[in-house]
C-alpha cells in the first residue's frame, strides 16, 4: 500500500531531522511533510476504493461459495432421500416377491396332493373294474367248470 510508505517517509523524516536539546522538539521540513501529506491524500481514495473493492469481492465469494455449498448439501439430501426410496422399493420389491413364491409352493403343494387324490381315485375305480372282471371272470369258470 503506497500510503503505508508514505507514512513511513513522514516517520524518517521527523527522526532524520534536528532536535531541539531539552524541549523534547523536532525541527521539520515544512514543504517537505506537507508534500508528503498531500501524496497520502491523493493516493488515500485509491487506495480505500482498492480496499473497498476487495472487501466486496471478498463478500461476492463468500455468497457464491455459501451457495454452492448450500446446492450441493441439498444435492445429498435429495440423493439420500432417493436411496432411502430405492432400498424402500427394493424391501418392498423383495417382500412381494417372497409372497408370490409361498403362493406358488402352496398352489403346486396343492396341485400335487389334488393330482395324487385324483390318481388314487382313478386307480381305485380300476381296482373296482378289475375286481368285477376278476368276480366275473370265477363266475364264469365254475359254470364252465359245472358243465363237466
Amino acid at each position: 500500500m503506497d500510503v503505508l510508505k508514505l507514512l513511513d517517509e513522514i516517520e524518517d523524516i521527523i527522526e532524520g531531522s534536528s532536535t531541539i536539546p531539552f524541549a523534547g522538539k523536532v525541527l521539520v521540513d515544512k514543504n517537505e511533510v506537507l508534500d508528503v501529506i498531500r501524496e497520502i491524500r491523493i493516493k488515500l481514495p485509491d487506495e480505500i476504493k482498492q480496499a473497498e473493492w476487495i472487501k466486496e469481492e471478498r463478500q461476492r465469494i463468500l455468497a457464491e461459495a455459501q451457495n454452492e455449498a448450500d446446492t450441493i448439501i441439498d444435492e445429498v439430501k435429495l440423493h439420500i432421500e432417493e436411496m432411502v426410496e430405492q432400498d424402500e422399493i427394493t424391501k418392498q420389491a423383495h417382500e412381494r416377491s417372497e409372497e408370490i413364491i409361498t403362493k406358488a409352493q402352496n398352489n403346486a403343494k396343492e396341485i400335487r396332493i389334488g393330482a395324487r387324490e385324483y390318481a388314487d381315485g382313478l386307480l381305485k375305480e380300476v381296482e373296482n373294474n378289475l375286481k368285477s372282471i376278476i368276480d366275473t371272470l370265477e363266475r364264469n369258470r365254475q359254470e364252465l367248470n359245472g358243465f363237466k
